[in-house]
């Protein structure tokens, strides 16, 4: 096993250096796709074989003739094998941040101008392989590859395999492709957390969040508006989407501090905010960050929320993993 794991590496090390990187979209011609039987070809062939044996050593011309049918059926599926990757066209699609220990998502697109439908598609990245999808003749589908992360910072797609074994599964034909694509890993949330420190930073900063003492009203929705404050009787009744305004105590919105996060390393304490910015827009409130250097005034949403996260994961973060 540790022989062919070489030879396979250098296999990789020899395509990387004749193809080289992928940085835009990339369009599968004959020089960049490779073909080879499948066990299920070559027990094909061996049979194929053994009949036209038989059948010389019998005279048998109705044998001979069924062998050399055989055998053209296999010649036409290697051909429709290789034909049904070439001319396809591949790129990015962006990807799907996840949090450590997740699997990082990669998205491509596939493009097919071809007036014939391109079957039975398959990609492997990191030794995983994902659902088989079909291309409808001109027109684009998508594959996600999924890459397991270990911690947060940035995980890198270095090479991904584009495969197919239509028609028959006697042969497969395949296509390498080297995109470095960057997928950011956010820390994953601590699985429990004390409540953040109250602060005040909040109106320090001239974001405080409304009191909730007294209802004083409704006003126009707004992108942002937290979910819970919504109208919905009022929603119900005139179809318009409006939000309660509350007069009273202004409670400040909370700022999350890393020097107010409890932990061993920076690393728990960086999960410890994370669980605190997850709950936190979970519950439609607002909240900012502080870190080093950083300052996010509070906001309510999820862009918000990305925001946060992003700012997590790139805080001295550790060298970016290779997929």
């Amino acid at each position: 096993m540790a022989r062919f794991a070489g030879l396979r590496q250098a296999t990789h090390r020899w395509i990387r250096r004749r193809q080289g990187p992928d940085a835009g979209p990339v369009t599968l011609h004959g020089g960049r796709i490779y073909i080879l039987p499948t066990r299920l070809g070559l027990a094909f062939g061996v049979m194929l074989f053994g009949m036209f044996l038989g059948s010389l050593n019998y005279a048998n011309n109705l044998g001979l003739g069924l062998t050399f049918l055989l055998a053209s059926l296999g010649l036409v599926a290697m051909h429709a094998c290789h034909r049904n990757l070439a001319g396809v066209t591949l790129r990015g699609a962006g990807t799907e941040p996840p949090f450590a220990g997740q699997e990082a998502r990669f998205l491509v697109s596939l493009d097919n101008p071809s007036v014939q439908p391109r079957l039975d598609l398959e990609a492997t990245a990191a030794g995983r392989r994902s659902r088989p999808v079909s291309v409808d003749a001109e027109a684009d589908a998508g594959l996600t590859l999924c890459v397991p992360t270990r911690r947060r910072g940035r995980v890198r797609l270095v090479r991904y395999e584009l495969e197919t074994r239509y028609p028959f599964s006697l042969f497969r034909a395949w296509a390498v492709l080297h995109p470095e694509a960057d997928c950011l890993v956010y820390p994953a949330p601590a699985a429990a957390a004390p409540p953040p420190p109250p602060s005040d930073a909040g109106s320090a900063d001239g974001e405080a969040g409304a009191g909730e003492e007294d209802f004083a009203g409704l006003k126009d929705y707004h992108p942002g508006d937290p979910p819970r404050r919504i109208a919905w009787k009022a929603h119900a009744r005139g179809g318009e989407l409006l939000v309660k305004q509350f007069a009273g105590t202004v409670t400040p919105a909370p700022v999350f501090d890393l020097a107010n996060a409890p932990g061993a390393d920076l690393e728990a304490r960086l999960s410890v905010m994370a669980r605190w910015i997850v709950d936190a827009h979970a519950a439609g409130e607002a909240f900012g960050l502080r870190l080093p250097g950083i300052v996010i005034p509070p906001e309510p949403g999820e862009r918000q929320r990305r925001r946060c996260l992003e700012a997590l994961a790139e805080f001295q973060a550790p060298e970016r993993d290779d997929a």
